[in-house]
Protein backbone atom coordinates (compact mmCIF):
# COMPACT_ATOMS: atom_id res chain seq x y z
CA UNK A 1 0.00 0.00 0.00
CA UNK A 2 0.73 3.46 -1.02
CA UNK A 3 0.45 6.41 1.52
CA UNK A 4 0.21 9.99 0.14
CA UNK A 5 0.39 12.95 2.29
CA UNK A 6 0.34 16.70 1.40
CA UNK A 7 2.66 18.15 4.06
CA UNK A 8 -0.27 20.64 5.19
CA UNK A 9 0.43 19.76 9.07
CA UNK A 10 -2.40 18.91 11.50
CA UNK A 11 -1.05 18.53 14.54
CA UNK A 12 1.76 19.43 16.72
CA UNK A 13 2.62 16.56 18.73
CA UNK A 14 4.79 15.18 21.49
CA UNK A 15 7.16 12.32 21.84
CA UNK A 16 6.23 10.83 25.30
CA UNK A 17 9.22 8.32 24.94
CA UNK A 18 11.42 6.41 22.29
CA UNK A 19 12.20 2.80 23.84
CA UNK A 20 14.16 -0.28 22.13
CA UNK A 21 13.18 -3.81 21.96
CA UNK A 22 15.91 -6.05 20.61
CA UNK A 23 16.59 -4.69 16.65
CA UNK A 24 13.26 -2.23 16.98
CA UNK A 25 12.79 1.22 18.48
CA UNK A 26 9.03 1.69 20.05
CA UNK A 27 7.94 5.65 19.71
CA UNK A 28 4.87 6.88 21.80
CA UNK A 29 3.28 10.04 20.47
CA UNK A 30 1.21 12.36 22.62
CA UNK A 31 -1.83 13.87 20.49
CA UNK A 32 -5.42 14.27 19.96
CA UNK A 33 -6.44 15.64 16.53
CA UNK A 34 -4.67 13.09 14.43
CA UNK A 35 -6.30 10.06 16.53
CA UNK A 36 -10.01 10.85 15.12
CA UNK A 37 -11.12 7.96 12.59
CA UNK A 38 -7.60 6.36 13.09
CA UNK A 39 -7.39 2.75 13.64
CA UNK A 40 -4.11 0.40 13.97
CA UNK A 41 -2.80 -0.34 10.26
CA UNK A 42 -3.32 3.41 9.48
CA UNK A 43 -0.51 5.56 8.81
CA UNK A 44 0.64 9.16 10.73
CA UNK A 45 3.60 11.08 9.29
CA UNK A 46 5.31 12.07 11.77
CA UNK A 47 8.03 14.74 11.28
CA UNK A 48 7.46 13.70 7.89
CA UNK A 49 8.25 9.54 8.38
CA UNK A 50 5.45 7.57 7.45
CA UNK A 51 5.22 5.18 10.37
CA UNK A 52 2.28 2.76 11.22
CA UNK A 53 0.26 2.58 14.09
CA UNK A 54 0.62 -0.23 15.80
CA UNK A 55 -1.59 0.81 19.57
CA UNK A 56 -3.20 3.92 20.34
CA UNK A 57 -5.40 5.60 22.98
CA UNK A 58 -7.22 8.74 23.84
CA UNK A 59 -4.40 10.53 23.80
CA UNK A 60 -1.49 8.89 22.55
CA UNK A 61 -0.45 6.50 19.50
CA UNK A 62 2.27 4.15 19.43
CA UNK A 63 4.52 3.18 16.22
CA UNK A 64 7.32 1.03 15.62
CA UNK A 65 10.80 2.39 14.11
CA UNK A 66 13.01 0.07 12.52
CA UNK A 67 16.86 0.61 12.85
CA UNK A 68 17.03 2.46 9.29
CA UNK A 69 14.61 4.62 9.87
CA UNK A 70 16.01 5.83 12.96
CA UNK A 71 19.81 6.49 11.45
CA UNK A 72 17.95 8.04 8.56
CA UNK A 73 16.03 10.48 9.96
CA UNK A 74 15.74 13.41 13.09
CA UNK A 75 14.57 10.97 15.25
CA UNK A 76 17.91 9.39 15.86
CA UNK A 77 18.59 12.61 18.27
CA UNK A 78 15.33 12.54 19.33
CA UNK A 79 14.01 12.29 23.13
CA UNK A 80 11.21 12.35 25.04
CA UNK A 81 9.32 15.95 25.22
CA UNK A 82 9.88 17.45 21.51
CA UNK A 83 7.10 18.25 19.31
CA UNK A 84 6.88 16.41 16.05
CA UNK A 85 4.63 17.45 13.42
CA UNK A 86 1.85 15.27 12.41
CA UNK A 87 -0.66 14.36 9.76
CA UNK A 88 -2.68 11.41 9.05
CA UNK A 89 -2.35 9.91 5.29
CA UNK A 90 -4.54 11.75 2.76
CA UNK A 91 -8.20 10.23 1.54
CA UNK A 92 -9.58 10.54 -1.91
CA UNK A 93 -11.78 13.17 -0.37
CA UNK A 94 -9.65 15.62 0.54
CA UNK A 95 -7.78 18.65 -1.25
CA UNK A 96 -4.27 18.29 -2.15
CA UNK A 97 -3.65 21.41 -0.70
CA UNK A 98 0.64 21.14 0.05
CA UNK A 99 2.19 18.96 -2.56
CA UNK A 100 2.57 14.98 -3.02
CA UNK A 101 4.35 13.95 0.27
CA UNK A 102 5.64 10.18 0.51
CA UNK A 103 6.97 10.05 4.08
CA UNK A 104 10.35 8.64 3.06
CA UNK A 105 13.38 10.92 4.35
CA UNK A 106 16.03 11.07 1.71
CA UNK A 107 18.52 13.21 3.81
CA UNK A 108 19.16 14.84 7.10
CA UNK A 109 19.65 18.48 6.80
CA UNK A 110 20.92 20.98 9.43
CA UNK A 111 19.20 24.41 10.00
CA UNK A 112 22.31 26.90 9.48
CA UNK A 113 20.77 30.37 9.91
CA UNK A 114 17.49 31.79 10.60
CA UNK A 115 16.48 35.46 9.52
CA UNK A 116 13.56 37.52 10.19
CA UNK A 117 11.87 39.51 7.17
CA UNK A 118 9.55 41.98 7.84
CA UNK A 119 6.30 39.42 6.72
CA UNK A 120 8.09 35.82 6.81
CA UNK A 121 11.04 33.88 8.41
CA UNK A 122 14.05 32.40 6.09
CA UNK A 123 15.44 29.23 6.50
CA UNK A 124 19.04 28.72 5.58
CA UNK A 125 19.27 24.57 5.46
CA UNK A 126 22.69 22.82 5.10
CA UNK A 127 22.05 19.94 2.39
CA UNK A 128 24.20 17.34 0.74
CA UNK A 129 24.83 17.58 -3.27
CA UNK A 130 22.77 14.44 -4.46
CA UNK A 131 19.73 16.14 -2.34
CA UNK A 132 20.21 19.40 -3.78
CA UNK A 133 21.03 18.17 -7.19
CA UNK A 134 16.46 17.25 -6.82
CA UNK A 135 15.87 20.65 -6.23
CA UNK A 136 14.88 23.54 -8.38
CA UNK A 137 14.31 27.46 -7.39
CA UNK A 138 10.38 27.71 -6.76
CA UNK A 139 9.92 23.91 -6.03
CA UNK A 140 8.36 22.25 -3.26
CA UNK A 141 10.11 20.48 -0.75
CA UNK A 142 9.18 18.82 2.63
CA UNK A 143 11.01 19.76 6.06
CA UNK A 144 9.72 17.49 8.79
CA UNK A 145 7.07 17.15 7.07
CA UNK A 146 5.80 20.53 6.20
CA UNK A 147 5.04 21.70 2.67
CA UNK A 148 7.54 24.44 1.48
CA UNK A 149 8.79 26.45 -1.30
CA UNK A 150 12.04 26.46 -2.45
CA UNK A 151 13.54 30.14 -2.50
CA UNK A 152 16.68 29.28 -3.37
CA UNK A 153 19.40 26.40 -4.37
CA UNK A 154 22.72 27.05 -3.65
CA UNK A 155 25.48 24.19 -3.98
CA UNK A 156 25.50 23.47 -0.71
CA UNK A 157 22.27 25.18 0.85
CA UNK A 158 18.96 25.99 -0.27
CA UNK A 159 16.34 28.00 1.29
CA UNK A 160 12.95 28.54 2.23
CA UNK A 161 11.04 31.48 3.21
CA UNK A 162 7.70 30.65 5.43
CA UNK A 163 5.28 32.81 6.66
CA UNK A 164 4.41 33.08 10.66
CA UNK A 165 1.13 31.52 9.96
CA UNK A 166 2.94 27.82 9.45
CA UNK A 167 6.08 28.73 12.08
CA UNK A 168 2.90 29.08 14.51
CA UNK A 169 0.78 26.17 13.60
CA UNK A 170 4.28 23.46 13.12
CA UNK A 171 7.06 22.87 15.61
CA UNK A 172 8.90 25.73 13.90
CA UNK A 173 8.79 27.88 16.59
CA UNK A 174 10.92 26.13 18.37
CA UNK A 175 13.69 24.98 15.97
CA UNK A 176 17.18 26.60 16.43
CA UNK A 177 20.50 27.15 14.44
CA UNK A 178 22.00 23.53 14.24
CA UNK A 179 19.65 22.07 14.43
CA UNK A 180 18.68 18.97 12.36
CA UNK A 181 15.84 18.91 9.98
CA UNK A 182 14.04 15.86 8.11
CA UNK A 183 14.19 16.26 4.20
CA UNK A 184 11.65 14.89 1.28
CA UNK A 185 12.63 16.17 -2.16
CA UNK A 186 9.75 16.27 -4.96
CA UNK A 187 8.78 13.12 -6.02
CA UNK A 188 8.10 14.54 -9.38
CA UNK A 189 11.92 16.17 -9.47
CA UNK A 190 13.32 12.48 -8.64
CA UNK A 191 11.73 10.57 -11.82
CA UNK A 192 12.76 13.54 -13.96
CA UNK A 193 16.29 13.14 -11.87
CA UNK A 194 16.40 9.56 -12.55
CA UNK A 195 15.30 9.80 -16.19
CA UNK A 196 18.21 12.09 -17.26
CA UNK A 197 20.63 10.36 -14.97
CA UNK A 198 19.48 6.64 -15.79
CA UNK A 199 23.10 5.06 -17.44
CA UNK A 200 20.97 2.53 -18.45
CA UNK A 201 18.72 4.18 -20.81
CA UNK A 202 20.48 4.40 -24.38
CA UNK A 203 18.73 6.03 -26.31
CA UNK A 204 16.06 8.18 -23.92
CA UNK A 205 13.07 9.80 -26.01
CA UNK A 206 13.74 12.93 -23.87
CA UNK A 207 16.64 14.45 -23.87
CA UNK A 208 17.87 18.01 -23.35
CA UNK A 209 17.83 19.12 -26.86
CA UNK A 210 14.04 17.72 -26.78
CA UNK A 211 13.48 20.11 -24.32
CA UNK A 212 15.50 23.08 -25.62
CA UNK A 213 13.49 22.28 -29.23
CA UNK A 214 9.99 22.18 -27.37
CA UNK A 215 10.30 25.63 -25.19
CA UNK A 216 10.87 24.05 -22.32
CA UNK A 217 14.97 24.69 -21.71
Amino acid sequence: MINIFTGIIEEVGKIASISKEKNIYKIKVSCKAVLEKTKVGDSIATNGVCLTVTDFGEDFYEADLMKETLNASSFKSAKAGDLVNLERAMTLDKRLDGHIVQGHIDSLGTIKEITNANNFVEYKIKADTETLKQMVYKGSVALDGISLTISEVSRDYFKVSIIPTTIKSTNLWERKMGDPINIETDIIGKYIYKFFNDKNSKDPKINMNFLRENGFY
